[in-house]
């Protein structure tokens, strides 16, 4: 029995880190990154977007990404029952729905940047950063909100989880 609540248990710790990592990410973008980039110049904004788009594919951020998701549905699986299973639903649909978004809006834009070519060569890059900017900002905070929704739901279900064990 014991090795049964460590399993269950230690997915759903595994979801919450994963999921709270994404929020970080998310969130350091909305306080930091797009701020700070907000006052440079087109072609630096554009340059940095770009290879920040190129770079954030590895393996740490698959881990916390995909595994948010990942993590959660196999908490669920395991957690069917009980109090714990509706924080985990909760914290599903909310990361379920900011994947559609991602999907959906910030990953094109991220494409066609990254396909608009080397900034160095751009005769303008303002059309390309007007293009992509306040869109992708407005829906990364969309995906915060949410992330953090699912974040705190995970800890709610760990709560639930604490109290339940023997």
């Amino acid at each position: 029995m014991t090795d049964v609540l460590t399993v269950r248990g230690g997915f759903l710790a595994l979801a919450a880190l994963a999921t709270g990592l994404a929020a970080g990410l998310f969130y350091t973008f909305d306080v930091a990154v797009m701020r700070g980039l907000a006052s440079t110049d087109d072609r630096t904004f554009v340059t940095a977007m770009r290879e920040i788009n190129i770079k954030i594919l590895n393996g740490l951020f698959a881990f916390s990404f995909g595994g948010a998701m990942a993590f959660t549905l196999i908490a669920l699986g395991l957690n069917r029952s009980g109090p714990t299973v509706w924080w985990i639903v909760a914290a599903a649909v909310l990361y379920a729905v900011q994947l559609g978004i991602t999907f959906r809006i910030n990953v094109p834009l991220n494409d066609a940047l990254v396909a608009d070519g080397d900034p160095a060569k751009m005769t303008d890059p303002h059309p390309v950063r007007v293009a992509f900017e306040a869109k992708w900002v407005r829906w990364n905070h969309v995906r915060t909100w949410l992330c953090l929704a699912a974040f705190v739901s995970l800890i709610g279900a760990l709560a639930e989880y604490g109290r339940s064990l023997p």
